[in-house]
């Protein structure tokens, strides 16, 4: 893999962090919905999409 290629996305061990909450958000929002509460889960899960990951995939720490 080119230098190029490995700068692309910036991605850090508090971006991976953010991204595996994300998972389990939407894997509870899942489970949730297999159980038929259809209130809830539609709202986690567009947090999942909406929120939480875009935030993981954009945010980058402040450098020190």
């Amino acid at each position: 893999m080119s230098k190029k290629e490995d700068e692309r996305l910036h991605l850090g061990k508090a971006n991976y962090l953010i991204l595996i909450v994300s998972a389990l958000v939407l894997i509870l929002g899942y489970v949730i919905m297999s159980f038929n509460e259809i209130t809830i889960s539609p709202i986690l899960l567009m947090i999942a999409y909406t929120i939480i990951i875009p935030f993981a995939l954009l945010w980058q720490p402040k450098k020190k």
